[in-house]
């Protein structure tokens, strides 16, 4: 039995097919609401027991940045959320290393640990992906 989701057929039964999901994160945590839904979006894709990989890159990095503090912009700072990918099997992060130097970051400032790859890496594997969405 298959059901379609967003234009994406998902097998239901044990062994079905499991589809490459990549969700590329390419804008800061506040002020629109992409980093919020893409990470809803992440959580119903594992429900559906796919292969679910994250990629961050431009302003997308600050996503995961430690202490961010949002009582300014009246949010709700949902990076911590991130630590709990790992209860739903997502655990291919994966940072691109310009976008992390061009902001003055490192792995070591992010809430979860995170694959560093080049972006001509981070392009090798969107290509490998069955799909790819971008937030």
């Amino acid at each position: 039995m298959s059901e379609v989701t967003g234009g994406v057929e998902v097998e239901e039964e044990i062994g079905g097919t499991v589809k490459k999901f990549m969700f590329v994160n390419r804008k800061a945590p506040y002020g629109t609401i992409y980093a919020l839904e893409g990470l809803e979006v992440v959580l119903i894709s594992a429900a559906f027991d796919q292969d679910v990989s994250l990629v961050f890159l431009d302003d997308g990095v600050y996503q995961l940045k430690k202490g961010q503090h949002t009582k300014a912009v009246d949010m709700k700072n949902f990076s911590p959320t991130y630590r709990a990918l790992e209860g739903y099997d997502i655990d291919k992060l994966y940072v691109e290393k310009e976008s992390l130097e061009e902001r003055g970051l490192t792995a070591d400032d992010l809430v979860v640990d995170v694959e560093v790859l080049t972006a001509e890496e981070i392009a090798k594997l969107m290509a490998e992906q069955d799909v790819v969405l971008s937030f």
